[in-house]
């Protein structure tokens, strides 16, 4: 029998290669939560032009945009101007219809980006007592490397989400991937469905925000106090106008994943702050994804990568890791979940899982979920048919914007 560990860092160096920049600048279900931002896009909505109200005050909220918060009896400046830290049950917008997510314009400062924290219940100890009797044992501890820098020439897809919850600000690790309806133009990015809404419990998450490649050299939090703009966010900041999450994931998702862990993923589609091309063309690639992977068997080893930043890790620095993946069960009647060791912590909840289809070729399979307070495993949902409707759906409506 072949030895799985040369083949696994076979993996790994093909994933460096993969994720190199060229340039700087469900499960099965049918259900899905599509969160659309009503309004102009974030390039527009950040631009101080008669179109968009701005003035010297910064950008106004566009019409359809303060139409929608108004219809839940959300006054749309003073959301702008602080009421979105009002979190009152009542008001707290949970339907996939309800998703807005106005610009406001230099909310995530560096400091402010710093300053965020992982979203730690969602990463938390889960409950394996569904299990039907396909849970793999569960994998030895992979200990996670950090990604070498600059981010923007090893692993420039990869970034960090930034959104604000009742607890206060939290992070999450996401993915640039590829628009069907739009090659080359992509504007869409993949993470984990805790990371823009919070479940049966509660909501959609506010001031979503991505930051490809954030840190750039991976300077550490003394050194980020006097770091230019562009070594903290290399591309810019791109805020979320349009989300979609499973069904399952609205109505059954809960603090330690619950039983739409299985189908925690979601698509944003992301505006630039300050105006621009699209994300793919300035970050200079996005990832395929892959909705039909074959059996766990066959499969030598899958990476996960993001910025963990419960301890021992900061948030600041990307990090990765590559293992043969198994299966955990964690719910009966859902499908089961991939399963790897890894000693990421929440921060990276949202990152891309990637795997090397047989021509070589690195596509996204999943993303991180959940994990034990222990931090020796990670576990992401399978995407299947069900995960992409919801992808499809959003490059047929939304991907031209």
């Amino acid at each position: 029998m072949r030895s799985v560990r040369p083949l696994l860092t076979a993996a790994c160096a093909a994933a460096a290669l993969a994720l190199t920049a060229t340039g700087c600048g469900g499960g099965d279900s049918d259900s899905s939560g599509d969160g659309k931002a009503a309004g102009a896009s974030a390039a527009s909505s950040a631009s101080s032009t008669p179109e968009s109200g701005g003035g010297a005050d910064g950008p106004a909220v566009p019409a359809d945009l303060a139409d929608a918060l108004k219809k839940h009896g959300v006054d749309p400046e003073k959301w702008k101007d602080g009421g979105w830290k009002d979190w009152d049950r009542e008001k707290w917008l949970s339907e996939a219809k309800d998703f807005v997510n106005p610009v406001i314009d230099g909310l995530w400062k560096p400091e402010r980006m710093r300053s965020a924290k992982s979203p730690v219940k969602t990463l938390a100890a889960q409950d394996a007592s569904g299990d039907q009797d396909v849970t793999d044992p569960e994998p030895s501890p992979v200990r996670a490397v950090a990604e070498k820098t600059p981010y923007h020439e090893n692993a420039a897809p990869v970034g960090k989400v930034f959104f604000d919850s009742p607890e206060g600000s939290m992070v999450c690790s996401a993915t640039v991937v590829k628009d069907p309806a739009n090659p080359g133009r992509s504007n869409l990015v993949w993470t984990a469905g805790h990371c823009v809404h919070a479940g049966g419990t509660g909501g959609w998450y506010r001031n979503i925000a991505f930051v490809p490649a954030y840190n750039d050299l991976g300077k550490s939090a003394a050194a980020l106090d006097t770091a230019q703009p562009g070594e903290i966010a290399p591309y810019g900041v791109y805020w979320a106008d349009w989300i979609s999450t499973s069904g399952e994931w609205i109505s059954g998702g809960g603090p330690t994943g619950g039983a739409g862990a299985a189908y925690d993923y979601a698509v944003m589609h992301v505006e630039p702050e300050k105006g621009g091309r699209s994300l793919e063309e300035t970050v200079g690639t996005a990832l395929d994804v892959d909705f039909d992977l074959p059996e766990v068997a066959n499969i030598d080893g899958m990476g996960a990568w993001g910025y963990p930043a419960a301890a021992p890790y900061d948030g600041l620095r990307m990090h990765k890791c590559v293992d043969k993946p198994g299966r955990l069960s964690v719910s009966p009647g859902t499908p089961t979940m991939w399963r790897i060791g890894c000693t990421m912590t929440g921060g990276s909840s949202g990152g891309g899982w990637f795997a090397t289809q047989p021509g070589g070729k690195l596509v996204l399979v999943s993303n991180t979920s959940i994990g034990p307070v222990t931090s020796g495993w990670l576990a992401g949902p399978r995407l299947g048919p069900g995960a992409e409707r919801i992808y499809t759906a959003m490059s047929d409506k939304f991907g031209a914007r």
